[in-house]
């Protein structure tokens, strides 16, 4: 892990185009923005496991719909 020391109004480049802001510093929490194209998505972590965990949830619902789907075409036939 790089740790990096910033103070406010200053920035962390990441490659070519993800600039990450220091905007305020209020107690024990700081606002950072960040600026990224529009096909980067950004996502606090405890959201990105979320989407993770119900996309993961929706994966392995499919195969059990798929075998549903095949068994009541089969007894369409």
């Amino acid at each position: 892990m790089l740790v990096l020391t910033r103070k406010l109004n200053e920035s962390i480049q990441i490659g070519d185009n993800i600039e990450i802001t220091i905007l305020s510093v209020q107690g024990d929490q700081i606002k950072l923005g960040i600026n990224a194209p529009k096909e980067v998505e950004v996502h606090r972590k405890e959201i990105y496991v979320s989407i993770q965990e119900s996309n993961s949830e929706a994966a392995s619902t499919l195969p059990n719909v798929l075998d549903i789907l095949k068994s009541t075409s089969k007894n369409l036939k």
